[in-house]
């Protein structure tokens, strides 16, 4: 199919398109780039409904000091206190099953770990992955032009013109959070990327769930969000794309826990989270644009990795939220992804009846675990620390 811009694509539907509901068939048509095999396409194929498997989380099988992989690392890099971990010296082809398990713990734990200069190709990447969970087929991106990789995620962006008025604070999202079952530990892999820009952000769930004051912890953990594949269906057909499975609409806690590590994080995101149910419009519209600036603009819960060749991000996506910066046109952005499903998003409340055990704060635990009492509090209220520049 030729390559239609977001541009033309607007001239067309007289409809100015998000891309990140409306991907283009941007394509510059240079078949002897080196990676030509992996460019998108968008087939025109029907698939059925989703439904509901079983899947353990890796990361409850995982050696909590996590001793077989960090002891293979030639260096481990806390990026900061709150999340993000680099980790050099370990090919992720040649890992051994307790290592993956101890990775999907790690990932669980630090929101999202990266490996440089990684020669794992996209098969052995979706075994990986599949190893986590089974691998999830998005209804309106693309897949790879070669045969059998329709598994595979990808993000693809040239020289073609474009038309992109949507700034990158608007597109902080976890990965098709509306399906029945959400990914879990999700990885991306660049094969070819600018040499400045065209990072990617990463924010904190647990974070954003710690820095809140107990009585509003309290009230979000009483509630559910409806997340909608609606919109994405709808600019896909709006850009001419076929739509290869129909959109659902699925309702997930507001504040969920992990299975392995037991801790609680906020589960809403600007690009699927429509509406907080049970409660007026304005209360939910208040709260959702409360949570969403916190995503996107609260720093302290953030990590920005800066993107070479080769380099690979493995992220949980039901503990993080993640942005593109789309700062780097003309040059291309190519990446390839393989996502694993989880399980159904677990409530404060169920995690806590089906386990027998209480769901933890992360930042409490962590500070308990140094043996520092959490700060003061007095009739429900912190007493909050001085800023220091």
């Amino acid at each position: 199919m030729a390559a239609i811009t977001t541009a033309k694509q607007e001239r067309m539907t007289g409809q100015l398109i998000n891309p990140f509901y409306s991907p283009s068939f941007t394509d510059d048509g240079n078949e002897q780039y080196k990676y030509a095999q992996y460019k998108p396409t968008f087939p025109n194929i029907s698939w059925g409904p989703l439904k509901e498997v079983k899947v353990v989380d890796r990361g409850l099988h995982a050696n909590w000091e996590k001793k077989n992989l960090l002891s293979s690392a030639s260096k481990v890099i806390t990026l900061t206190p709150t999340i993000g971990t680099e980790i050099h010296g370990i090919d992720l082809h040649q890992l051994s099953d307790a290592q993956k398990d101890e990775l999907s713990l790690l990932a669980a734990e630090r929101g999202v770990v990266f490996f440089r200069n990684q020669n794992i190709n996209i098969h052995e990447q979706l075994g990986l992955a599949r190893y986590w969970g089974p691998l999830h087929k998005h209804a309106t991106t693309p897949i790879p032009k070669e045969p059998g990789l329709e598994e595979v995620h990808v993000v693809y962006s040239t020289s073609s013109p474009r038309s992109d008025p949507f700034p990158s604070i608007d597109l902080w999202h976890s990965d098709v959070s509306y399906e029945i079952q959400p990914p879990c530990t999700t990885s991306l892999k660049l094969i070819t990327g600018p040499e400045a820009g065209g990072d990617t952000l990463w924010s904190s769930g647990y974070a954003l769930y710690s820095s809140l004051s107990p009585g509003l912890q309290v009230y979000l953990e009483g509630l559910s969000a409806l997340h909608s594949a609606v919109a994405q269906a709808d600019g896909a057909r709006a850009a001419g794309i076929p739509v290869r499975r129909e959109p659902i609409e699925t309702v997930h806690p507001v504040i969920r826990v992990h299975p392995a590590t037991g801790w609680k994080s906020v589960y809403v995101n600007p690009g699927f989270t429509r509406r907080i149910v049970g409660v007026p419009k304005a209360e939910s519209d208040a709260m959702l644009a409360f949570l969403f600036a916190q995503i996107g603009q609260n720093h302290d819960f953030q990590v920005r990795f800066k993107w070479q060749p080769n380099d690979v991000a493995i992220w949980d996506n039901r503990i993080v939220t993640h942005s593109a910066t789309f700062d780097f046109w003309p040059a291309t952005r190519h990446a390839l992804r393989a996502t694993p499903h989880g399980e159904r998003p677990i409530s404060v409340a169920d995690y806590e009846r089906t386990t027998g055990k209480r769901a933890g704060d992360r930042q409490l635990e962590l500070w308990g675990r140094l043996g520092i009492a959490p700060s003061e509090q007095k009739d429900g209220l912190t007493k909050l620390q001085g800023y220091k520049d």
